[in-house]
């Protein structure tokens, strides 16, 4: 099992790495996953997001959630063939939590090759929570 801390870790580069593990076979857990940010304009991102959940019918779907939590699942379910069997089997082992629960508060964190984001020049930087708050979440 991996546990992951996404406190300033780049969305993306921690979807593609969680999504490649997963198929691997391993179970991963990731918290604080609204401290995880997307790099980009402000307010492009939060547009991007926001035309996200404006798609579809609102009975029929697409559904897009608005906590951190599940944001970033759908991201990491993007990387994922999650239609196919191996795709479908790796989304199951994938668990994503707000802040850090009880459980995994002592145990240690591997850190995602490449992910952090202050290896970024001069681009802006979103944090999920405020994507969250900007999309209605509570």
């Amino acid at each position: 099992m991996i546990i992951i801390n996404a406190e300033n870790q780049i969305v993306g580069r921690l979807a593609a790495y969680v999504a490649k593990q997963a198929i691997q076979g391993q179970e991963i857990k990731i918290v604080n996953c609204e401290k995880a940010v997307v790099s980009g304009n402000k307010k492009d991102v939060i547009q991007k997001y926001k035309r996200k959940r404006s798609l579809g019918i609102p009975l029929q779907g697409p559904y897009y959630r608005r906590s951190p939590e599940f944001i970033v699942k759908r991201t990491i379910r993007g990387m994922l063939p999650y239609k196919k069997g191996k795709g479908s089997d790796a989304y199951d082992k994938i668990k994503c939590y707000k802040g850090i629960p009880d459980d995994y508060a002592e145990k240690d964190y591997q850190p995602v090759p490449g992910a952090d984001y202050s290896k970024i020049k001069k681009a802006g930087v979103v944090t999920i929570s405020e994507i969250s708050k900007e999309l209605g979440a509570k």
